[in-house]
């Protein structure tokens, strides 16, 4: 049972894809245009859209923010099940403040101009759950550098699959590194934050990267060797298509990674519980770190994610996108490890 609700899930997440591919021949009004704002701001949705990117960005960049790839196969990742009680889950859960003392969950992740979303919130979940299984005593941080770099030399920044990511971590190890131009670790993300608009001068203007080449070396100044560095993940795995399961594994084991379809509403967002609108426009795929879960106004139930757009996108970089009804399938595609 367990397989064949992995291939219903996966055949959906297939099917989103094909819908995104399809429906980017229809465009409508441009999904940065101050009419299509006001568009969805009339539509009594249960969030608030605002201006996120400069109008002038051409959605060939947008959809290069969408790096997640989804898998034809079943990965060799296996499925896990939580055993349940039914015993009543806390109605609230925010993992920022449950594991007050780990750092890494508070972090605003900046892709910058490079599709690497996968790798970016894949790094952010391992370094969260080496934190949490450590009793909250490790502040180590791993590298999404190295994961963009060295997992399979050709995706980087031209989009990976979180799958093989978590496969990565448990077969050769992720070196140390933070953000771009953070020191103590061995490789910090090469490409600095940028700013999406053009009124947002505290940042450098975006701009599109290739993919680097695996350097199998620490940044330059660092004491530490690329080979002796690796941390190594203990167990990978895909969480059952269950909001149950979901919120358990959250609670027992940490922040996850969901991979979503990306439509053009959702570029906008800037508070309250997204649901796509149904003019939205698909553009792509994209992988986020699910951090927590809770109801807002006591009837829209929420999963709390962390994009990697920077902390001047959305609520400060974080986002509320409807629970319980796989919302441009949420809930098809979560990824988690042990230490």
């Amino acid at each position: 049972m367990k397989h064949l609700r992995f291939f219903k899930m996966r055949i959906a997440l297939l099917a989103l894809a094909a819908v995104i591919s399809t429906s980017l021949a229809k465009p409508e009004m441009h999904p940065l245009s101050d009419e299509y704002i006001e568009h969805l701001n009339n539509k009594n949705l249960p969030w608030k859209a605002g201006r996120n990117f400069d109008r002038d960005i051409p959605l060939s960049y947008l959809k290069r923010l969408l790096g997640a790839k989804t898998m034809k196969v079943r990965s060799g990742l296996k499925t896990i099940h939580h055993e349940d009680n039914g015993e009543d889950l806390p109605k609230e859960f925010d993992a920022r403040k449950h594991w007050s003392n780990c750092k890494s969950i508070g972090v605003i992740p900046d892709q910058s101009g490079c599709s690497s979303c996968w790798a970016v919130s894949a790094a952010g979940v391992m370094s969260d759950r080496v934190c949490i299984h450590s009793n909250q005593t490790s502040q180590l941080r791993l590298s999404a550098e190295d994961l963009v770099e060295c997992m399979v030399e050709g995706y980087g920044c031209s989009g990976g699959f979180v799958e093989q990511a978590f496969d990565f971590w448990t077969d050769h190890g992720v070196v140390s590194g933070g953000e771009y131009n953070t020191t103590g670790g061995c490789k910090a993300y090469s490409m600095p934050g940028c700013s999406h608009a053009h009124y947002d001068t505290s940042l450098p203007k975006c701009k599109d990267y290739p993919s680097p080449k695996c350097n199998k070396h620490c940044d330059k100044g660092s004491k530490l060797k690329y080979n002796e560095d690796k941390h190594m993940g203990n167990s990978s795995y895909i969480v059952e298509h269950n909001e149950r399961q979901i919120q358990l594994e959250i609670i027992k084991n940490g922040p996850v990674v969901a991979v979503f379809g990306v439509f053009s509403d959702f570029f906008n967002y800037k508070s309250g519980v997204y649901t796509r609108d149904e003019t939205a426009k698909g553009i792509g795929l994209h992988a986020v770190r699910v951090i927590g879960y809770g109801v807002e106004d006591d009837k829209y139930p929420y999963w709390l994610a962390v994009n990697s757009w920077n902390d001047h996108w959305g609520d400060k970089g974080v986002f509320k996108i409807m629970r319980g009804n796989n919302e441009c399938g949420f809930e098809g595609e979560i990824v988690g490890g042990l230490p």
